[in-house]
């Protein structure tokens, strides 16, 4: 008997039905990107249309890290978490979203609509930690505004500061730091990883991404901070550099280069600032 047939019609329709899985998850991560894109982008409109406080050294001082009249710390907070949570989907989803179809195609002999869900607990995992980091960068900021606006001597010198900053997430592009977390996001999950199929399991791995590929690019969130996280600049910057490094062919070379312009432009700032100073 000749089963060949059979087997290649069931092969084809294993094959198309990964097409179908394929287009879906790819078609939902461009929507996702495109609605976060568009509304940091309308936040960052919307904050940056306020007057900032000008400060000594020329420098304005973010609108992200006060409250607006009326407003009280918590709701300040809450504000601010949430637009930090929709920036890190626009920054992150780029270069994660391949790192999730791996995972989908990890636990293929799941139902579509469990690996659907499992996939959907790994992201929400990855970017439960982002905000948690959001929780720790809002009330450091917001010390860190009260401290310069009291300390006039303290405000001159940011501008130096951010170049120092810029300079030094530039060097550690270099690192063997740097290449250790880049290479652990650039693989993970392995092709012979072999994932359970429950959601606690999801879950943790989730927040393992989010944590090994946070570490791998906190140098250059680190630039989107200093400048100000509602700069139209350095967030296309930081998500360009991040995703390239992560998903172009020769990954550490290209972490090299985007090291090389960072090291130029923390230079070029700290020159600036010294002869404006």
């Amino acid at each position: 008997m000749n089963f060949e047939p059979g087997i290649s019609r069931q092969t084809g329709i294993l094959v198309a039905s990964e097409q179908v899985s394929r287009r879906a998850f790819f078609g939902i991560s461009a929507l996702l990107f495109i609605v976060s894109a568009a509304v940091t982008v309308l936040w960052c409109n919307s904050m940056s249309a306020m007057s900032g406080m000008r400060m000594p050294g020329d420098w304005t001082m973010s609108m992200a890290w006060m409250r607006m009249p009326g407003q009280t710390w918590a709701g300040a907070t809450t504000s601010f978490v949430g637009m930090w949570v929709v920036m890190m989907v626009a920054m992150m989803l780029p270069s994660l979203a391949p790192t999730l179809w791996r995972f989908h195609q990890s636990v293929g002999r799941a139902r579509e609509t469990l690996r659907g869900r499992l996939t959907a607990l790994v992201g929400l995992g990855y970017f439960f930690v982002w905000t948690l980091f959001g929780l720790a960068v809002f009330p450091v900021g917001v010390a860190a505004a009260a401290i310069e606006m009291k300390q006039p001597a303290l405000a001159r010198a940011v501008p130096v500061a951010t170049g120092f900053v810029v300079l030094i997430a530039g060097a550690l592009q270099f690192t063997k730091w740097k290449a250790h977390h880049l290479a652990w996001c650039r693989e993970a999950p392995g092709p012979d990883c072999v994932l359970p199929t429950h959601a606690g399991a999801a879950w943790r791995l989730g927040l393992h991404f989010g944590v090994r590929c946070g570490l791998s690019c906190a140098n250059l969130t680190a630039i989107l901070l200093v400048f100000g996280v509602m700069d139209l600049r350095a967030m296309p910057f930081a998500t360009a550099a991040i995703t390239a490094e992560r998903l172009a062919p020769a990954g550490e070379h290209v972490a090299r280069a985007i090291g090389v312009v960072v090291v130029g432009t923390g230079l070029v700032l700290i020159v600036r600032a010294v002869r404006l100073a």
